[in-house]
């Protein structure tokens, strides 16, 4: 029997360090949604109502990421999800969680190259230059398109040249974030009033506040996604961070962000009356802009939400870059996606590959982008609930696995997260919910992705056959056969 020593494994850059970890998954989740998106959660659940929301989502994103941090830490390896499912249940169940996950990551990432160009027209409003067609009724211009190759390129040519530099790009904005958001959390809290908090829930859009909060709940979930880009980066930590450190950073990260959100909606409420800015594109800015009567606070959430955007884009490149990687150095998918470059020790050709898909669905504009990252949302709970299963199969198959991070509460933790995600997939496909997909359009995009998927998968059967068992287990687990 050949040794696995002997088959050839692409090794990447250990170049992680914990401060880069957490900035990882942290930037990932902190995003543009708290400038977007504050209207419609104040809308739902008013200011007391959306914070009870989040802690509750909060609440169910720990569990989940327990489950996370025990597989990540006993299995640090790239792709994370993919050697999960690979180890638990074998190459079909990897590829699909893998493929959901691909899709999920990168339709984000798209959305992001979209995104950034809308933040900048706000602080620029003169960039809207040369309109060239339109989507759903949005228009896409020629500036908005050259904004958007050029931080796809930026964000490649970091991920391109070395972890490293990855490393080091979301470390300094993720301290940049942090440090701009506290200056207008406290100026809020300092110059607001306690009393604009008032109501403190909303009944608006429901009947019963509890209705309210449901609302807001279903869609929280969403907003902490991203947490799980460390898995998919932990083959890549340094000698400086244990397996254990790795797993503890996942709900480290998790609960960091609820307080994030939570501090944001409390600020905003209290800077101004929440019900005077539900209307404003930006209710956000418009609070602080109230509290102030002045427009350097509009501009400086402008430039924190840019910030937070940048973040939240290199954690899931590089998350989906890594996902393409796993799947082609096993030779699950096409193995030319499994080289690693022989200067950088980075996974060059996936990120090329992630690159030139970003730029081209970016190319959609918002008014297709929106529907890409609502189905991508749909994939990335699809393996949040393979995670959880995993979790729960490899306590059962694999009592001996070495796990240097143990989730408290056991096997409890796997059931919530399968209930837990399973409960957020029958909202997002049931009609009536408000954050189902929407027919035919959304549901149009995830079955075609289905099919190209089964598709992809019958293309790839002649290399994926010439590889034995043998060289996939080692070549997906390394030395975690």
């Amino acid at each position: 029997m050949t040794s696995p020593t002997e088959y050839k494994r692409p090794q990447l850059q250990k170049g992680i360090g914990k401060a880069a970890m957490f900035s990882l998954a942290f930037g990932a989740m902190i995003g543009v949604g708290w400038v977007t998106a504050m209207g419609s959660w104040l809308t739902n659940a008013g200011p007391i109502g959306a914070v009870i929301a989040f802690g509750l989502g909060g609440l169910l994103m720990t569990a989940i990421g327990f489950c996370y941090a025990e597989v990540t830490a006993a299995l640090p390896l790239s792709g994370g999800e993919v050697a999960y499912a690979y180890k638990s249940y074998g190459t079909s169940k990897a590829f699909i969680v893998g493929w959901f996950l691909v899709f999920g990551y990168l339709s984000v990432s798209a959305f992001e190259a979209v995104s950034i160009s809308k933040v900048l027209s706000y602080l620029l409003p003169s960039i809207d230059y040369l309109p060239l067609y339109s989507i759903n009724e949005s228009p896409i211009y020629l500036s908005h398109i050259a904004l958007s190759a050029f931080f796809v390129l930026l964000i490649s040519f970091v991920n391109y040249t070395g972890v490293r530099n990855s490393a080091r790009f979301q470390v300094v904005l993720t301290i940049l974030f942090i440090c701009l958001t506290l200056i207008f959390v406290i100026a809020g809290l300092i110059m607001g009033d306690w009393a604009n908090l008032n109501p403190l829930f909303s009944k608006n859009n429901s009947d019963s506040i509890m209705s309210g909060v449901a609302m807001v709940l279903v869609t929280v979930p969403f907003w902490f996604v991203g947490f799980d880009t460390i898995p998919q980066a932990a083959e890549e930590a340094n000698d400086s961070i244990s397996a254990k450190t790795i797993g503890l950073l996942i709900p480290v990260s998790i609960v960091s962000a609820v307080c994030f959100y939570m501090l944001i909606i409390m600020s905003t409420s209290i800077a101004a009356p929440w019900n005077e800015i539900l209307q404003d594109k930006l209710p956000t800015a418009k609070a602080f802009e109230i509290a102030s009567e002045s427009q350097f606070f509009v501009k400086l959430i402008l430039v924190t939400a840019l910030v937070g955007l940048l973040t939240s884009w290199n954690g899931f490149f590089l998350a989906g870059s890594r996902v393409l990687f796993a799947m082609g150095r096993g030779k699950i998918i096409a193995p030319f996606l499994g080289n690693s470059h022989a200067k950088y020790k980075t996974p060059f050709k996936a990120v090329i590959f992630s690159g030139l898909v970003t730029f081209i669905a970016s190319l959609m504009g918002p008014g297709a982008m929106l529907a890409f990252v609502n189905v991508g949302s749909l994939c990335i709970v699809i393996a949040f609930f393979g995670v959880s299963a995993s979790f729960l199969s490899l306590r059962k198959k694999f009592p001996d696995l070495e796990r240097p991070f143990v989730a408290p509460g056991g096997r409890i933790l796997g059931f919530v997260g399968i209930v837990g995600s399973l409960c957020i997939l029958a909202f997002m496909v049931f009609p009536s919910s408000p954050v189902a997909l929407i027919w035919p359009f959304e549901w149009s995009i995830f079955l075609m992705f289905s099919i190209l998927g089964i598709v992809f998968w019958m293309f790839s059967a002649k290399s994926r056959n010439k590889v034995s068992k043998e060289e996939r287990d080692y070549l997906i687990l390394d030395q975690f056969l």
